[in-house]
């Protein structure tokens, strides 16, 4: 007979139903610190005898019957009776305690309210201490990470950091410093090592977007099919492998700050047309998405080669190069400022003892000499080079020009300098002009210059059989930076 009655509960969903609600109700009442029932106006119709004594009532007895605000001084019953909408999870503070507490309506079979069901589910303070500690943990770990993500994407140098006295240093600072004073897009220009990224970072930091972010990408060093996300971003599920949330992009990131575009002449013609809408509109779409997103972003933009000849070969859009060529600066190469070459050295050496914990070394009167009788085609970056090889391998406190002998390459040009002959060393061993000019006759630097690398270059092909691998490793430059310069210098045969 049990057995039979069993089953007609079970086969009626409505019976299953009231069972349920009253044990989920009895189980409450029984777990939980309290539990109280108001009825349509937001009297005590039911509470139990626990619940009533700890929040200062005789009795249950005591409560009934009156508003619940008179007893649960913070209560929020009478708002879930009046909306009918629950409040699944709050933090209700009483005088005795603090508890977690959960408030639900009750409905009649019309579905009308007629009134509500209140379970302190549990002591606050001792039931949910190790998930409060734990929160705690994981808000001081993001605070962490945004603080350290904040760091680095602040400016890391300042115009002090270009060190140097000479007279184009200071034009250089006097220049920077002007373009901080506005908000147009910067085109730094200069040969790779002459310290176009330290300028941007000084620029950012010295203008009033100094407080927002500088962020920094090096088009070269992006693969052509990764730059349009790494510049626009990816938009949730965009195509297959993508992130499920998205991913903002280098000018999402940059919003309100300043974005640096090292290497721009290395864009592709198709992100080029892009990137000068952004830069005319200053909004754009992420890949793989419609909307239109809204930012503030100033450009400082950097090259090593020759922008106008890219425009006159078609690798680079005129109307870009005109956008970004407001406020431009050449930052002038290592040999046109040898003026500092002591200040750099003592700068680069303070650096390398900071970095490193060894001791403090000099340079000697001679070593300084030495060093500027060099071309230096890799300029600062390849001062500091040789200068961290010579701590390296010696441990004088003060080194001597001896001591860079076998640091220095030996196929090393020599630029003429007061005293100097006005020949340069060839890697041949032969001597050569710098140029074909007659006596008494100057031409424009570029047109010197450009002379000048065009034979350097030949003669380092001609050392190596006209293989351009191993005569971009004598040169010291990498084979990308060879085929460029070869094709801006009119080397078609060797490309």
């Amino acid at each position: 007979m049990a057995s039979s009655g069993a089953s007609s509960i079970l086969l009626n969903p409505e019976k299953i139903r009231r069972l349920s609600m009253q044990s989920l109700f009895e189980s409450f009442d029984t777990l939980c610190e309290g539990t109280v029932i108001v009825d349509r106006d937001a009297r005590i119709v039911w509470i139990n005898e626990r619940y009533a004594t700890r929040l200062g009532a005789k009795s249950a007895a005591e409560a009934i019957g009156k508003p619940v605000e008179d007893v649960i001084r913070n209560s929020l019953m009478r708002s879930v009776v009046t909306t009918g909408q629950p409040i699944l999870l709050d933090i209700m503070e009483t005088p005795g305690a603090t508890f977690v507490v959960t408030r639900i309506p009750l409905k009649n079979d019309r579905g009308e309210v007629i009134g509500a069901a209140g379970f302190a589910l549990f002591d606050k303070v001792q039931s949910l201490k190790p998930l409060f500690a734990k929160f705690e943990g994981m808000q001081q770990e993001i605070a962490a990470a945004q603080k350290s993500l904040a760091e680095n994407r602040r400016p890391k140098y300042t115009f002090s950091n270009f060190i140097g006295s000479s007279p184009v240093c200071m034009e250089v600072k006097r220049q920077a410093r002007r373009a901080a004073q506005h908000d147009a897009t910067v085109l730094l220009l200069g040969e790779t090592g002459t310290g176009k990224e330290l300028l941007a970072h000084a620029i950012h930091g010295a203008s009033a977007r100094g407080g927002k972010p500088f962020v920094g990408i090096n088009v070269a060093a992006i693969p052509d099919a990764l730059l349009e996300t790494e510049f626009f971003g990816v938009a949730p599920g965009a195509y297959t492998g993508a992130e499920k949330k998205g991913r903002d992009g280098k000018f999402r990131l940059a919003d309100g700050g300043t974005l640096f575009l090292d290497e721009i002449g290395d864009m592709p013609l198709l992100l080029q047309s892009k990137l000068l809408r952004v830069l005319q509109e200053q909004e754009f779409e992420p890949v793989g998405s419609n909307r239109v997103v809204k930012i503030d972003v100033r450009i400082i933009a950097a090259t090593s080669v020759d922008l106008q000849r890219c425009v006159s070969e078609g690798r680079f859009r005129e109307d870009l190069f005109y956008r970004l060529n407001v406020l431009s600066i050449r930052v002038p190469p290592l040999r046109e400022r040898m003026a500092d070459i002591e200040a750099l050295c003592e700068g680069i050496l303070e650096q390398i003892e900071q970095r490193t914990g060894l001791p403090h070394r000099e340079l000697t009167p001679d070593a300084i000499e030495r060093l500027r009788g060099c071309a230096w085609r890799g300029n600062v970056r390849e001062l500091q080079n040789v200068l961290e090889k010579a701590v390296m391998m010696s441990d004088k406190i003060r080194i001597g020009a001896v001591d860079l002998v076998d640091i220095l390459p030996s196929d090393r040009v020599r630029l003429p300098f007061p005293g100097n002959s006005m020949h340069a060393v060839d890697l041949s061993g032969g001597s050569s002009a710098l140029s074909d000019t007659s006596e008494g006759e100057v031409r424009s630097y570029d047109v010197e210059f450009a002379e000048f690398e065009r034979r350097l270059l030949a003669n380092a092909l001609a050392a190596t059989g006209n293989r351009v691998d191993a005569a971009a490793r004598l040169l010291g430059l990498g084979r990308a930076t060879m085929y460029r310069k070869l094709r801006a210098l009119g080397f078609d045969s060797h490309i």
